[in-house]
């Protein structure tokens, strides 16, 4: 009886590697279109002159990476787009950067 080392396993492992890369960073690019929604949303009530800007850069990275979740990145930059908007209204309303009710 001779005893022999296993054969090499034949599906490239390479592959896998690569493959797991791409998955990791679409799953990244997800959990930025995530928070850029809940950022998004949250800026709308609280610090939207620092949430809205966050919320645009998570929602144009998260699309630049081709998240699987396009429609809550889209929403997120929707929705830090706004965060300025109401931002820029109320400044207008009452001639300072911060604002009350």
């Amino acid at each position: 009886m001779r005893l022999t080392t296993p054969a090499p396993h034949r599906t490239a492992p390479h592959r896998t590697a690569v493959g797991g890369r791409v998955r990791a960073a679409v799953r990244d690019a997800d959990g930025m279109a995530v928070a850029s929604f809940v950022l998004g949303l949250l800026g709308l009530l609280v610090l939207n002159i620092v949430l809205g800007p966050i919320a645009i850069a998570l929602a144009t990275t998260a699309l630049r990476r081709g998240t699987s979740r396009r429609g809550r990145a889209c929403l997120g930059l929707g929705l830090g787009i706004a965060d300025l908007l109401v931002l820029l209204a109320l400044t207008q309303m009452n001639g300072t950067i911060s604002w009350s009710f």
